[in-house]
């Protein structure tokens, strides 16, 4: 099987996503997309930088789940749990599955590193396989997360586990052109998703439905579900006033409103896009307002984006939500593409955390979702989308169409 193949899938799925730029149809129709060999080696050399920053030479790579992993990352395997790579600067990576039967496709996706299954399982391999490398007494990075249990048996073992998640997580927030181009793609399978929630959603579905309609328009595409949050309640008499994580057996009724929360992926790269929708009826004007004022804050939002941006200059973009005397439901702004990244930003009135010590930088990607909602905790709408930030402003990665937009 070459890894490299592409074999169009259009004339059974039709035209590729829409908006999708013709240069990024065969990595999306690709067996397995790769990225640049040149790409790879930046990765690399900012993992061992890292590492050596810390003061260690070799590292462990987890691969906690398929979202954001440096396993991934690194290696091009989209792991779950208790998957872990060694990794050292100037050798060739070791993978360790927990599985035997996950071993014969990681050595198809991980095509540079030694890909091993063993019954001792993936501590002990890899533990064996820094004590091969010279890491006894020596410091190991843990990129990804260190649990208690593998500290202990580092330690035990002689070396010291350092926790470089953090180090990690400033790595993820600036994109390179290549990993823009995959994240266009998670968008546009996104966009697919919520555009078919808007078409096809009807009176008598309940969420699970809705969901089915969501992944069945980008699954066939190679789209993975990060998320699909879908809530749906009555305009009359609300009860609901986000999208919910997990699907009830509700029925959609005509004078609902649809709301959802959408992150499908491209081999790691989601896109994120937040809309609302009515069904069979228009809006009533509570909701009219409530979709008026995140539209308000969402523009005002994008207006002062851009690289050298502060922190606080989002929150104060954002004041026009407490002047409608609403509120917010959820972080107003947060770093994505790599996992959920700093900086996250809720509002001056009900702040997600302490604000960054940095300023926004070119090629970050944040989402902008002002989940407005009344402040007795009974209505909200849902907006927003993945944005680039550019020198002077942003770039739009979505292109679902925009609006609170009627079903029906």
């Amino acid at each position: 099987m070459s890894p490299s193949a592409v074999t169009s899938l259009a004339p059974r799925l039709g035209a590729p996503p829409p908006r999708l730029p013709e240069r990024l149809v065969p990595l999306l129709e690709a067996e397995v997309p790769r990225f640049s060999k040149p790409e790879i080696a930046r990765r690399r050399r900012a993992v061992a930088e890292a590492l050596a920053e810390a003061g260690a030479a070799h590292g462990l790579l987890l691969g906690g789940d398929r979202r954001a992993s440096p396993l991934q990352w690194i290696t091009g395997w989209p792991a779950s749990g208790n998957n872990m790579a060694v990794f050292s600067d100037g050798a060739g990576d070791l993978l360790l599955v927990p599985y035997p039967n996950h071993a014969p496709l990681a050595r198809i996706l991980a095509e540079d590193a030694e890909v091993r299954w063993g019954p001792e399982g993936s501590q002990a391999l890899a533990i064996q396989e820094l004590v091969k490398r010279g890491a006894k007494g020596n410091k190991v990075g843990v990129v990804g997360g260190m649990s208690h249990a593998l500290y202990e048996r580092l330690a035990a073992s002689g070396m010291e586990g350092i926790d470089l998640s953090r180090a990690y997580t400033r790595l993820r927030l600036i994109k390179s052109e290549e990993e823009l181009d995959w994240l266009r793609i998670g968008c546009a399978l996104s966009d697919l998703g919520v555009e078919a929630l808007g078409r096809d959603s009807a009176p008598g579905m309940n969420e699970h439905e809705l969901q089915t309609i969501i992944e069945r328009a980008y699954m066939p595409w190679g789209g993975l579900t990060q998320i699909h949050f879908v809530g749906l309640t009555p305009m009359a008499d609300p009860d609901c006033i986000v999208p919910f994580q997990i699907p009830r057996s509700r029925l959609a009724k005509a004078g609902d409103i649809i709301f959802t929360e959408i992150a499908a992926g491209f081999w790691g790269y989601p896109g994120q896009v937040l809309r609302s929708f009515t069904l069979a009826a228009e809006p009533t004007p509570l909701y009219r307002d409530l979709h008026a004022v995140a539209e308000e804050c969402f523009n005002a939002v994008l207006k002062v984006l851009r690289a050298g941006a502060q922190a606080t200059e989002v929150l104060d973009a954002a004041a026009c939500i407490a002047r409608s005397g609403f509120a917010v439901c959820d972080d107003l702004l947060h770093g994505y593409g790599g996992g959920y990244l700093p900086p996250i930003l809720g509002t001056h009135e009900r702040p997600s955390g302490p604000l960054p010590d940095f300023p926004f930088a070119e090629n970050m990607t944040v989402v902008v979702q002002p989940s407005i909602v009344t402040k007795d905790g009974k209505a909200g709408v849902q907006c927003g989308e993945l944005v680039r930030i550019t020198k002077t402003g942003v770039e739009r990665l979505h292109q679902a169409p925009w609006g609170f937009r009627r079903i029906g």
